[in-house]
């Protein structure tokens, strides 16, 4: 594609863009349980509107837009007053989930640096069921993932094996709030308790539950600590574009002081140009996200925040009880909240998956584990807590359509992999596979239950060089 010579006109751009999207699921019919979070209209046209407002302006320099720095100060303030930081605690605002991620691992990384200068080869401890950011993290940051199992029938992280893992390199330990996968919260208090007895520091991720976690807690759920309440805790990460409801682009990134947070920001003076004083990763950001948090918390205030919570866990309570009725299915473990995995010994749940998106549904394939079998995930919102009836009905025709179904065959897949692996010439091997699965070209599949039975069966390794190399392709 090249630019046009002669610019497109308003309406043929903004109907091309519109023909774009019609090959994406359905969010606004509710039928995605999960990369969306709908508040509904009102909040969602309010949002919009302040995002729009700041679309130009820059945070990158607070003397040019203090406008961005009040706005940042207020969002990041009332997220800690949410998880009970202090009036020492302090924080900033990031793009995402994974960048304040990052950036927790970079604090700890410089502070073990500055302060225990003897360890060249620093971990972090993190569970298995741990997000990918965290080892995303340490491959940008050169620093080594200690990874420890978790309990097979809670999901939870023991802290006794946590301690087990911990060496004189440890620099930081990490747990969940709850993890992505099945929805527990690893057990806080205790690892927070391990923090301070071996002066490291501890990064709770409540990404996905920092927001819900406290309304359910001030609703009257049972809630564990997970926040700065517990001793030990340093630092916490928490996505206002998740369950916060806010537009994509807003995490944020807290500690418990500024004495741990200085290692997390960047100074140069060192180059002919401006000074460049980066408190996250990015230099230039835009104002849309700032002002669209700001926007939705004020508007929803806590009394919006608690219709919407006990909303959706009334639905979440609906849909999980709804799910272990039916014979074949079973959700796993016990979710603290609104976002939870089921699996089946009778079927193969990726054909269930696309079984569901035939019929506009969308569910996320996760694939097993030694201690956790294949699973489909849901994260259920506010934007999809009325579908559940509807969902609970496609699932039980769902269920009976795969089992007249011939069934994909594991061990031959699994004999195929084996065998791509053992080859003389594995990147002809796996090329075959990828035709086998259908992962050639740059068109998308329509099915995916094959393609992940295929990268079920490859050792994790493998199953990430297979997948760079798709996405290389796909890509231009």
């Amino acid at each position: 594609m090249y630019i046009p010579q002669t610019g497109l006109s308003k309406e043929e751009i903004l109907a091309t863009l519109r023909a774009f999207k019609s090959r994406d699921m359905d969010w606004k019919a509710g039928k995605v349980f999960c990369y969306v979070y709908n508040p509904g209209e009102d909040p969602a046209e309010v949002t919009r509107e302040a995002y729009l407002e700041f679309l130009t302006e820059n945070g990158l320099d607070p003397t040019v837009f203090p406008s961005m720095l009040k706005l940042e100060t207020d969002v990041v303030r009332m997220t800690l007053n949410l998880l009970h930081g202090d009036a020492n605690a302090v924080g900033h605002l990031t793009t995402g989930g994974t960048e304040s991620i990052l950036l927790a691992v970079k604090t700890a990384r410089d502070k073990a640096r500055a302060e225990k200068p003897h360890i060249k080869e620093p971990e972090m401890i993190l569970p298995k069921t741990a997000h990918a950011a965290f080892h995303k993290a340490a491959h940008y940051l050169c620093v080594k993932p200690v990874v420890v199992d978790i309990d097979p029938q809670t999901f939870k992280v023991r802290a006794e094996d946590m301690e087990k893992a911990i060496t004189g390199n440890t620099i930081l330990l990490v747990a969940s709030a709850p993890s992505y996968s099945q929805g527990v919260i690893d057990p806080i208090a205790e690892i927070g308790a391990l923090a301070q007895k071996h002066n490291l520091l501890f990064h709770v991720d409540a990404c996905v539950g920092g927001v819900h976690l406290s309304f359910m807690r001030k609703l009257g759920y049972e809630v564990p600590d997970f926040d700065f309440n517990v001793p030990g805790v340093t630092s916490i990460s928490c996505d206002l574009h998740k369950y916060g409801y806010a537009a994509k682009g807003c995490s944020v990134i807290m500690y418990r002081s500024k004495a741990i947070r200085k290692y997390q920001i960047f100074a140069c003076t060192d180059t002919t140009a401006y000074t460049l004083i980066n408190p996250t990763v990015l230099s230039s950001k835009g104002g849309g996200p700032y002002a669209g948090a700001w926007a939705l918390m004020n508007f929803l205030g806590e009394e919006g925040y608690k219709r919407i919570v006990q909303t959706v866990q009334e639905a979440a309570k609906k849909l999980m009880d709804g799910i272990n009725a039916i014979p074949e299915l079973r959700v796993l473990g016990q979710p603290a909240m609104c976002m939870f995995s089921f699996a089946s010994e009778v079927i193969n749940v990726y054909q269930l998956a696309d079984e569901m998106a035939k019929r506009g549904w969308y569910l996320q394939g996760q694939f097993s584990t030694p201690l956790t079998p294949r699973n489909l995930h849901v994260s259920l919102n506010f934007g999809n807590a009325h579908r559940v009836d509807a969902l609970l009905a496609d699932l039980r025709d769902g269920v009976k359509i795969v089992k007249t179904k011939t069934p994909i065959d594991s061990d031959a897949i699994r004999a195929m992999v084996g065998a791509a692996v053992q080859s003389p010439d594995p990147e002809a091997a796996f090329g075959q596979l990828a035709v086998s699965a259908g992962l050639t070209g740059t068109d998308l599949p329509s099915e995916m239950a094959f393609i992940n039975e295929v990268l079920d069966a490859l050792p994790d390794a493998l199953c990430n060089v297979f997948l760079v190399n798709y996405f290389n392709d796909l890509y231009s």
